[in-house]
């Protein structure tokens, strides 16, 4: 999970699902700023959050109109910039979905990884 070299290290929670597409880039951009600045960063998705993780979503959810960028420009940059993507998988289950289904790079873990994950992370920041 995280790397023992004391650096930071910041967990984000995502609980939201595609019926609230406003909370969908927030946790991937604020991931990539950390990231940015050398922090070990990582995002576990619950709940509802691995609906936004499905191939066919990411290219969908975006804003409102022409502007601004659709959440797979999110998705990439953070995970470019070494962000980890954690998923539940009883959450996976809640939401009919299986590890196929999502993108690349997304790592399946339970419950007790979670909890070691918050507890070792400096900052845990749930969306």
């Amino acid at each position: 999970m995280w790397r023992d070299d004391g650096d930071g290290k910041v967990l984000y929670v995502q609980t939201h699902g595609i019926s609230d597409p406003g909370r969908s880039a927030t946790p991937f951009f604020l991931a990539a700023s950390a990231a940015a600045m050398e922090v070990e960063v990582g995002i576990y998705f619950t709940m509802y959050g691995p609906q936004l993780l499905q191939r066919h979503v990411v290219e969908k959810i975006g804003p409102k109109g022409d502007s601004g960028q659709r959440l797979s420009y999110f998705v990439k940059q953070a995970t470019d910039l070494g962000v980890r993507l954690w998923v539940c998988q009883p959450s996976l289950d809640l939401n009919d979905l299986a590890v196929e289904d999502l993108i690349d790079g997304v790592e399946m873990i339970g419950g007790a990884a979670f909890n070691d994950l918050s507890m070792r992370a400096d900052a845990v920041v749930s969306f």
